[in-house]
């Protein structure tokens, strides 16, 4: 600041992150949009939460405080799904942990209140903020909370991706508004106290201009049922095309929710990554930081995703309209990469959420604003939905053809039910974008998981795979695929995940990429988990609840691995499924060996011990 001969800041940024000047980190790509549009713009990167003191190092800025807790919500960042702290935070120097606080975003804005006064705007704004706006079930203190706004005891809160929200709030109060005032800004968030929201007009229709009010706080904390209709009501108000205004009550106070801000065009978005990112850690940090190393030769294509599921906080963020840039901007970004001195010609990732949605959309704009479809590629992929992946298929050709480059991996995961679609998108990805294994999610092979995740169905998945490998040969390559898989989601059983692992263990695959489900604020499969409710069809849905049959199911998954024998042999007596514990060609799992087994011969007596293991008199085979 004093090199510039700045005597206060217009905006100050708050993060739980460490501060990384590139695009991939939100903080630094709301902070350089702004910077972009003129505005003295600070960053204060995991700040000490024992005093107001360090958050208030660069001084009271002239306009608002922006808070976030990152790009991750700071419980799912610290907790796992057994609720044990992780042993790394990777958005920390050094993957050090306790470098932020539970709830960060909560604790910043209360720090950030004490420091400056009542006078000064504090805005939410990251993951943490959009997806816990409304009341909502936390899976780590197993209760239903408030909407984070009334907690933090913030001016606004900006949901899903902010540039055009913040950049309008900056605008307005340079203007001289009162952050009052600022109770239209789409995308936007605000409290309203007793006698501002009881006589709100009320909405009875969709399509009208009334509001929506969803289930109170009150209710959806004590009634399962209210939970679910709040859930199923918010999911058809996302569009920003046609989502209305909404309204909670809590209590005597009320959350005031504008509809979701307008995607960026592609100008927008060609600007927003053309900005002077330094592409590397702040140097005061001596120890790197993991999640930097994973991303720093990665080029964003596009953000959104229309996939929709239910277990996926992407659609609920950044929205379901793919927002794409031009090939010119991702052709000057890798320029910009070739003159990075640690950059030895190989781009970890071209893509965003999903690798090959590039540049997708509905045919038809009006359709497109009036559709209130929650997923375009489920039950079956939309026919008003353009799948053509000769848009994407151009840009690899072009970024592959840059000199300097000698490889280009599509690591974001692809969506196989629309690779299907484009053989030669199949056959390039396998020829020139793939270093011998590729990431895809099949997450399960029963029909009615799949439905309630609002996956494709596992023969999709099939397919995919014989024409991958397919293209691959012809490539002269052996290249893999590496699925994963979730436990533990709510509509899957113990029966479910034996069932699952017999399909892994008929085509020889032994996943290592395997994720117990962790109920994050605002899913849909969340609200399956807390209420037991689909809350699409309102009808009843099974979920793993404890902690053991989580691990149960997780087991059965690494049914090959001897560590997890144990609890695998215990998830086949639960299910029922004895007859798979034995050293045959069909079983899942050896039995139990070693001290408290039974011998051989009384396993043999009981059913348990196949033929194959008896010796050729009928006595048992001792083996070493």
């Amino acid at each position: 600041m004093r090199s510039r001969g700045w005597e206060e800041l217009d905006v100050l940024l708050v993060s739980g992150d460490a501060y990384v000047d590139h695009p991939a980190f939100a903080p630094a790509l709301i902070g350089r949009f702004l910077e972009g549009r003129g505005y003295k713009v600070g960053i204060v990167a995991q700040p000490r939460w024992d005093s107001p003191e360090d958050i208030a190092r660069m001084g009271k800025p002239r306009l608002f405080v922006g808070v976030t807790a990152g790009n991750l919500d700071s419980m799912l960042n610290k907790l796992t799904a057994q609720k044990k702290v992780r042993e790394k935070d990777q958005y920390s120097p050094g993957g050090r942990s306790n470098m932020r606080p539970n709830r960060a975003t909560i604790v910043y804005s209360n720090l950030c209140r004490q420091a400056f006064g009542a006078d000064v705007p504090i805005v939410l704004g990251g993951i943490e903020a959009s997806l816990r706006r409304i009341a909502h079930y936390d899976y780590w203190s197993d209760s239903v909370r408030r909407g984070i706004l009334l907690d933090a005891k913030a001016s606004l809160l900006v949901f899903g991706m902010g540039e055009r929200p913040v950049w309008e709030i900056a605008d307005r109060l340079a203007r001289g508004e009162a952050i009052s005032a600022l109770r239209d800004v789409r995308g936007t968030a605000f409290v309203m106290n007793p006698g501002e929201w009881e006589d709100l007009p009320r909405s009875r229709f969709v399509g009208d201009e009334k509001v929506l009010f969803l289930p109170s706080f009150e209710e959806v904390s004590t009634d399962k049922q209210a939970f679910a209709e709040m859930s199923r009501a918010f999911q058809f108000e996302t569009n920003p095309g046609n989502g209305r205004r909404l309204c909670q009550p809590h209590g005597r106070q009320a959350i005031y929710f504008n509809p979701p801000a307008q995607p960026l065009d592609t100008a927008l978005m060609d600007g927003l990554y053309d900005l002077p990112f330094a592409r590397a850690p702040h140097p005061s940090y001596g120890e790197p930081i993991p999640a930097f190393e994973t991303v720093k030769h990665s080029i964003v294509t596009m953000r959104g995703c229309f996939g929709g599921c239910t277990f996926c906080s992407i659609t609920e963020h950044e929205g379901r309209i793919i927002q794409s840039r031009s090939a010119e901007s991702i052709l000057r970004e890798v320029r910009a990469l070739r003159r990075m001195g640690d950059f030895h010609g190989t781009i970890t990732d071209l893509g965003g959420p999903t690798a090959n949605m590039y540049q997708m959309r509905c045919k038809d704009e009006g359709i497109e604003k009036a559709c209130r479809r929650l997923s375009c590629v489920h039950p079956g992929i939309c026919e008003n939905l353009v799948t053509d992946h000769q848009p994407l298929l151009d840009v690899m050709k072009r970024v592959r053809s840059e000199p300097g480059i000698k490889k280009v991996f599509l690591a974001s995961g692809v969506r196989y039910d629309l690779a299907e679609r484009s053989p030669e998108f199949v056959r390039q990805l396998a020829e020139h974008h793939t270093g011998g294994q590729l990431s895809v999610a099949p997450e399960h092979s029963k029909k009615e998981v799949l439905d309630k995740m609002k996956k494709p169905g596992i023969e999709s998945y099939e397919r995919f795979a014989s024409a991958f490998s397919c293209a691959s040969e012809e490539s002269g390559k052996q290249q893999f695929l590496v699925p994963y898989f979730i436990s533990g989601h709510p509509g899957s059983t113990l029966v479910d995940m034996v069932d699952l692992a017999l399909w892994l263990k008929a085509r020889n695959m032994r996943p290592r990429q395997v994720q117990d489900f962790i109920p994050t604020p605002m899913s849909m499969a969340t609200c399956m988990y807390y209420t037991g409710i689909d809350p699409l069809s309102r009808e009843p849905v099974y979920t793993a609840k404890g902690m053991e049959e989580k691990r149960l199911q997780k087991a059965l998954l690494l049914y090959w691995d001897p560590a997890h024998h144990d609890e695998a042999r215990e998830a086949l007596r639960r299910a029922g499924r004895g007859d798979l514990i034995g050293t045959g060609p069909r079983c899942l799992v050896p039995p139990a060996a070693g001290k408290g087994a039974l011998p051989i011969y009384l396993r043999r007596a009981s059913g348990s011990a196949p033929a194959a293991s008896r010796g050729a008199r009928g006595r048992p085979r001792h083996r070493r």
